[in-house]
């Protein structure tokens, strides 16, 4: 199957600071890739770079074969990074939401604002949307009177009501109360059953390798394996995975504590 996603020598550079060097990533429709790496790897600046909120410094971004070369400029440049941002829906860490807004008019603003939707569309949209994450019966609530779980899973509602090719999630769990976390990791467990291709970066790791088709480790900018989750976790071949991985396993969350050293599957 040819890939949706492709990106080529992707670098980022913060003035002199390398913080993406030549990324090389392909990925397949319906396919679910976990990102893992320590704090400062670069995890979220590559996604970033993938809908342009950064400009990437070299290289192209391709998707549903909408290519885009870093450093265009002029209308059809920036024509091309609008189509690509329609095409990607982002979760970020923290939620997001409008807090003037109900629930519903969080989900419907986009179809309406960015894409031109009657209302009447939109509505049924958002409706669908939130009925997805279930939380349908909380249309008409403001975002001040939700859990941080049901307002992450808002904020997912929200990038699926513009119908993208590609879902990024940035660390979507980190800024939830444990008890939270299960509730946002069982809606994309249920967007990766129906087909939905995700980007993830995680520092779930259970979740990545019962979810994940593909596992990709980052470190200092730089992808350093990618494999299936099974071969990953029981064979890292890069001793900086191996770290990763066993700092994990003897519960250590902070991705800064760890040393730099040197599921799911479709028929």
């Amino acid at each position: 199957m040819a890939p949706i996603v492709r990106v080529k020598s992707l670098d980022k550079y913060f003035g002199r600071l390398q913080v993406l060097k030549d990324i090389n990533l392909e990925v397949a429709p319906k396919d679910v890739i976990c990102i893992i790496g320590r704090s400062g790897s670069g995890k979220s600046t590559f996604l970033r770079c993938l809908n342009f909120l950064e400009e990437p410094s070299a290289g192209s971004i391709e998707i549903e074969g909408l290519s885009v070369s870093a450093g265009g400029k002029g209308r059809e440049h920036r024509q091309r990074v609008h189509d690509i941002r329609l095409k990607t829906g982002m979760v970020f860490q923290e939620f997001n939401l409008f807090p003037h807004m109900s629930v519903l008019g969080n989900v419907m603003e986009g179809p309406v604002t960015v894409k031109g939707m009657d209302r009447v569309a939109a509505t049924e949209i958002a409706e669908m949307n939130l009925d997805r994450v279930g939380l349908l019966f909380k249309k008409d609530e403001y975002p001040n009177k939700l859990s941080g779980g049901q307002k992450q899973r808002v904020a997912i509602a929200r990038a699926l009501a513009m119908d993208p090719t590609l879902m990024l999630f940035d660390e979507p769990t980190s800024a939830l109360d444990p008890e939270l976390i299960g509730e946002v990791l069982n809606v994309m467990r249920k967007l990766a059953q129906e087909g939905t291709t995700m980007l993830v970066v995680t520092h779930e790791m259970g979740f990545a390798r019962e979810v994940a088709d593909r596992v990709v480790v980052l470190a200092e900018g730089e992808i350093i394996e990618q494999s299936e989750p099974d071969e990953l976790f029981r064979a890292p071949r890069d001793p900086r995975t191996k770290a990763l991985i066993e700092g994990y396993r003897s519960g250590v969350r902070d991705e800064d504590a760890l040393p730099r050293g040197p599921a799911r599957r479709r028929t």
